[in-house]
């Protein structure tokens, strides 16, 4: 293995994703929720309830997927869920 290698691999043992997990949590999640409300509100504001409902039930299961993805218990949940149906 010659220096470069060796130098490249030693640093790429070291590399995580987890900062790049925490901006996105502490950044890019407060904006999307952002501006799916805003958007919501001005759907609202049409007097389109029935649309605000519709979107709303794709917002909270889309929210629900977004937060296994972010928690990181995805494995265990998945687990849970099959055991309600095989028993």
């Amino acid at each position: 293995m010659t220096a470069p290698e060796a130098v490249v691999l030693s640093l790429a043992q070291g590399v995580t994703s987890a900062p790049l997990q925490t901006w996105i949590q502490d950044n890019v999640v407060p904006l999307i929720l952002l501006g799916i409300a805003i958007i919501l509100l001005w759907i609202g504001g049409r007097g389109d309830n029935a649309g605000v409902a519709r979107r709303s039930v794709g917002l909270i299961i889309g929210l629900v997927a977004l937060g296994i993805a972010v928690s990181g218990n995805g494995p265990e949940i998945g687990s849970f869920l099959a055991s309600l149906i095989t028993g």
